[in-house]
């Protein structure tokens, strides 16, 4: 009889013993999964966030970032831009305009974008109708952020 008690407490313990393995490999082997799995997610949508998320923020950055990629392609502004709210514009649709003239007075226009389904931002700047930058992702100081 004790030979048999002592041979169930035995397996008993072997038993428990198999059992917090399995439990501490599953546990590790599901937070391998879900990491993995969010690896996978971010490198198919390749999604980066907005610079700006808000349409308040958007039209407050653009003059001096626009201000800023004007200068490094040696077109200087008169005076600083003004911008405005573009009609239509949503909490998910950012839509900015800003307007000014170069130092030889010739008209400067700027558009600013913003979409939150796809996470991108898009800059045009036209100087006297011709287009300088055309459906940038950032511009000026907003763009070496990215790259460092």
């Amino acid at each position: 009889m004790e030979i048999r008690r002592k041979a169930m407490e035995m397996s008993r313990r072997v038993m428990g013993t198999n059992r917090r393995k399995a439990l501490v490999l599953g546990s590790a082997a599901l937070l391998v999964l879900v990491l993995v799995g969010a690896g996978v997610a971010f490198v198919v949508t390749g999604r980066e966030e907005l610079q700006y998320k808000t349409q308040s923020a958007l039209r407050k950055a653009m003059p001096a970032t626009a201000a800023a990629e004007l200068q490094q392609r040696g077109v200087a502004l008169a005076s600083p831009l003004k911008c405005e709210d573009l009609p239509g514009w949503t909490k998910t649709k950012m839509r900015v305009s800003c307007s000014g003239t170069t130092s030889d007075k010739k008209p400067v226009e700027v558009l600013g974008t913003g979409e939150q389904d796809s996470h991108k931002n898009n800059y045009t700047i036209l100087v006297d109708g011709q287009p300088v930058v055309e459906n940038a992702s950032c511009l000026g100081a907003d763009c070496h952020k990215k790259d460092g």
